[in-house]
């Protein structure tokens, strides 16, 4: 039988090398100012997000962030998406709102002069703007007053006598064919959308523009910790109350704090070589790794309850060792069930996702590491301080026997 708690300082040892290197990262991010360690996207820094779509489908996301590079965006990333759309974010630089889509409306309203003016040599003139319905005689009725109200349909520029020039309406912002919505032409923003199809040829959708500023940033910030927070201390309390006992949601919140590190360590180490940022959907797969993790760790807590009542007498040690081989077969299945679909996501699953179903694998395997080799063997170390503590066990002495 493998002895799995008597082998428990090298399982602490790996678990050491898995969680100092990350959180050796994840502390320089303060430190550094976010050079090194996390790399936080525009939910917790603020700035742009824009989706487009070229009709050109061989354009890729080299060329469209050079385009940002050579108008001084620097630090714009470019993602491609599986339906072959391309999101770009930019922090330094808020591209702002684009102007909302005109609706279509009569002309303007001429001015009382202009209009009185009209009306008197309506006449004279024969124009059709002096009244909104076509007549079926060659000569128009005379008005009994001029209307200041428009014409349904635009007057003719030039018409004698009216002393006024022509309505040339404003430049309209260019539509995206695919959508209908605005392209901008004003600003830092419509001068990107200028210069990627000057040099990439035209945008044949575009899908959002999202633009999150510091306040809305920081408001995101503190909700990820207090749902984090939130969501440990309800676990703590849950499994102390179950339980009977607050070792065994203590040592399995030290375990979810080992699968957090794991994760978030990863991900600092990532974000300084390879600039991958974490944003508001790796919450998400925290929260979800938090709570795997912890069913894992009760399913193995559930039989040392169970066992402790069957083997009374026994030594605590031998009676974890036995609850902990006797589910291992479980949490394993369960786990590589999840792994495998994981895998297939984050291999098929497009740029979207990616990262988030990475947090979600890393976490996964981790807790169901953590479950089986952290948190029973912490709360056998517990245990025995306790008892040592207490008189029931001698100082020094192992508190089981070896197994057969």
């Amino acid at each position: 039988m493998f002895d799995v708690i008597g082998k428990r300082r090298w399982f602490f040892l790996f678990s050491g090398i898995l969680t100092i290197p990350g959180l050796i990262f994840i502390l320089l991010t303060p430190v550094t100012s976010g050079a090194v360690g996390l790399q936080f996207s525009i939910d917790y820094t603020g700035g742009t997000t824009w989706e487009i779509r070229f009709k050109d489908q061989a354009v890729t996301a080299d060329q469209i962030k050079a385009v940002f590079v050579a108008h001084g965006i620097n630090d714009a990333e470019v993602l491609s998406t599986s339906d072959g759309y391309y999101e770009v974010q930019t922090k330094t630089v808020s591209l702002g709102t684009p102007p909302p889509t005109p609706e279509p409306t009569a002309s303007p309203a001429p001015s009382a002069s202009a209009g009185a003016s009209a009306g008197a040599s309506a006449g004279a003139s024969g124009s059709p703007a002096a009244s909104a319905q076509p007549s079926p005689s060659p000569s128009p009725s005379p008005s009994p007053s001029p209307s200041p109200v428009p014409s349904a349909s635009p007057a003719p520029s030039g018409s004698a006598g009216t002393g006024t020039g022509s309505v040339t309406p404003s430049p309209s912002p260019s539509s995206s064919p695919g959508t209908g919505q605005v392209l901008p032409t004003t600003g830092k923003f419509g001068e990107m959308a200028t210069a990627l199809q000057a040099a990439l040829g035209p945008i044949d959708s575009q899908r959002t523009l999202t633009t999150v500023g510091p306040v809305i940033s920081q408001e995101l910030t503190q909700q990820a910790i207090l749902l984090v927070i939130l969501g440990s201390i309800g676990i703590l309390a849950w499994m102390t109350f179950r339980f009977r006992d607050v070792k065994f949601g203590a040592t399995a919140l030290i375990a979810l704090l080992h699968d957090v590190v794991v994760v978030v360590g990863t991900f600092a180490i990532l974000g300084t070589f390879f600039r991958v940022e974490i944003d508001a959907l790796f919450v998400t797969a925290m929260l979800t790794v938090i709570g795997f993790s912890v069913h894992d760790t009760i399913v193995v807590y559930d039989r040392i309850r169970e066992n402790k009542a069957r083997h009374a007498g026994e030594p605590f040690e031998q009676i974890v060792n036995h609850s902990v081989l006797q589910t291992f077969g479980r949490s394993i299945n369960t786990s590589l069930t999840v792994v495998v679909t994981l895998s297939a996501l984050l291999l098929f699953g497009g740029a979207a996702i990616r990262y988030f179903v990475l947090a979600l694998l890393i976490g996964i395997v981790s807790g169901t590491y953590s479950s089986i080799f952290n948190a029973s063997p912490l709360l056998v170390v517990w245990q025995n301080w306790e008892d040592r503590r207490r008189g029931r066990l001698p100082a020094g002495r192992p508190a089981r026997r070896s197994a057969s």
